[in-house]
């Protein structure tokens, strides 16, 4: 049986997706993590295995962003979202990195599936998951990879 979602909470969410795309973009954690429910799991490609609230993924995306020196890049791909009344799930690809000061740019293709509800009638991320695909036999990420 195939469903659709509802078009205001549809349009809603990409809305949310696009302002946590600008959040990050403009290196504004506080403005990110209010995108966020209170308590929340993530998985990240970059260590620890496991956040499981939104203070310590507060600090994560922080110390990622310094990470990257110069003009953030952060593109959503193919955003596909399965909404219920209050919860949903989702998933999309992401460039991630940055461009430094003389114009190169160290990215990388990433996976995402997103968990979500609706708190207090905001759809807000519960669960966020990114990941690498990688060569079993290396071991070795494989940021090279495109959709």
């Amino acid at each position: 049986m195939t469903t659709q979602n509802d078009p205001a909470d549809e349009a809603a969410v990409r809305e949310m997706f696009a302002a946590c795309r600008e959040a990050v973009a403009a290196r504004d954690v506080k403005r990110l993590m209010g995108y966020y429910t209170a308590s929340l799991v993530a998985f990240d490609a970059i260590g620890p295995l496991q956040f499981t609230d939104r203070a310590a993924y507060d600090t994560h995306w922080r110390s990622c962003l310094e990470m990257c020196a110069g003009q953030m890049v952060f593109d959503m791909q193919d955003l596909s979202l399965t909404l219920g009344e209050d919860v949903g799930f989702g998933h999309y690809l992401v460039y991630c990195g940055a461009t430094d000061p003389e114009g190169k740019t160290q990215a990388g293709w990433m996976r995402c599936s997103i968990g979500l509800r609706k708190v207090d009638g905001q759809w807000r991320i519960a669960h966020e998951h990114f990941s690498v695909p990688f060569e079993p036999e290396t071991c070795k990420a494989q940021f090279e990879l495109t959709p």
